[in-house]
């Protein structure tokens, strides 16, 4: 039987909404195995003399457990 854990991440990027969920994975990577998949429960963006500057993404990364 496969146990599947979810850990909720939040990552930003000047360059762009995909970027921050690659960014997340990445991160979480470094001390998580097993990433199965990444649901982006939100989208953000912050807004600087009406242009946007960073993109950020709050993510549902799922990971089997051993």
């Amino acid at each position: 039987m496969s146990v599947v854990k979810v850990i909720e991440l939040i990552s930003s990027s000047e360059k762009g909404i995909e970027h921050a969920i690659e960014q997340a994975v990445a991160e979480a990577s470094k001390t998580v195995r097993n990433i199965d998949s990444v649901y982006v429960k939100d989208i953000n963006a912050h807004v600087e003399d009406g242009k946007v500057t960073t993109y950020g993404v709050v993510c549902k990364v799922s990971f089997r457990l051993d």
